[in-house]
């Protein structure tokens, strides 16, 4: 028998709860099954549906669709959310991932503000990390600017490869803020990257999270250079959909980011570059239609 014109890598696709947003969790899921996604990504965060374990299980069994990750609460609105001390929060992930059978926490670095949680932070993860198998990938920032004044917001740092952790996420939303270059990013995370937010960015001061194929950010050379080394993790959809004029516009937009996504996993695992074609999207999403980009 021939050998398949496109072969799939074993990296799975998940899409982020918070893509939806301003949509709930529960569409995530809903979307996600409707799409062809493999999984999903929660983020938890003040919708109160993220934070219960029994509902997002429900809901996983509802849609078939597997919890793959755990966004633990870091962000400055969820300050709050699963209690005020930082390290409840990375227990309480952690229990939510063994219990949803989730692989992998992404957790950011603390806030310069949080002094004690960040002195002890890299030793702390590391602890953790040697209680569980599931992951802890410690996620990129950037620094924070406003006009021509920047704020290192992220101690030890936003560049987390200045630092000793087990798994890594890179964000490429966040390379593209931060202005590095993702690839070196890639090459300085090696075999211990363990995650990827798939994202693009224009260099902009704000955190733009743009459908893949919308800025400047190399999306598809990372996810052609992952299929390419055997990638195994995740790959999770991590946009900014806020600005769709509909509920239909939104899931376009998710299913675009899909779409890149699967075409260039397969791109690199066929050794090509960009160039699969028609037969290479109808393959990794179902559809006939080849992909192009919105901008």
């Amino acid at each position: 028998m021939a050998e398949p014109a496109v072969r799939i890598p074993d990296a799975k696709v998940a899409l982020s709860t918070a893509s939806v947003y301003p949509e709930s969790t529960a569409t995530a899921f809903e979307i996600a099954a409707r799409l062809g996604y493999d999984g999903v990504e929660v983020m938890v965060w003040t919708d109160p549906v993220s934070q219960d374990i029994e509902a997002l299980r429900r809901l996983s069994d509802y849609h078939h669709i597997p919890v793959l990750a755990v966004h633990a609460p870091c962000l400055l609105i969820t300050q709050r959310v699963w209690s005020t001390d930082p390290w409840t929060k990375l227990q309480r992930a952690r229990s939510a991932a063994e219990r949803l059978g989730a692989t992998t926490v992404v957790v950011h670095p603390p806030f310069r503000w949080q002094r004690h949680y960040a002195r002890d932070f890299v030793e702390g993860v590391w602890r953790m990390a040697d209680e569980t198998d599931v992951r802890f990938a410690v996620e990129n920032m950037y620094p924070w600017r406003y006009r021509d004044r920047e704020m290192l917001a992220y101690a030890p740092d936003w560049d987390v490869t200045k630092d000793d952790y087990r798994h890594f996420t890179i964000d490429l939303s966040h390379a593209s803020t931060a202005r590095t270059d993702a690839l070196g990013m890639l090459d300085r995370m090696g075999d211990r990257l363990g995650h990827v937010h798939l994202a693009d960015g224009r260099g902009s001061a704000k955190d733009e999270h743009l459908v893949p194929g919308r800025g400047d950010q190399p999306c598809a050379e990372v996810l052609e250079r992952l299929a390419a080394d055997g990638f195994d993790g995740h790959v999770v959809i991590e946009v900014n959909t806020r600005r769709a004029m509909s509920s239909a516009e939104r899931e376009a937009d998710l299913a675009e980011a899909l779409a890149f996504t699967r075409l260039h996993l397969a791109s690199g695992s066929t050794g090509t570059t960009g160039a699969t074609g028609a037969a290479g999207v109808t393959e990794a999403t179902g559809s006939s239609a080849l992909w192009t980009p919105r901008r």
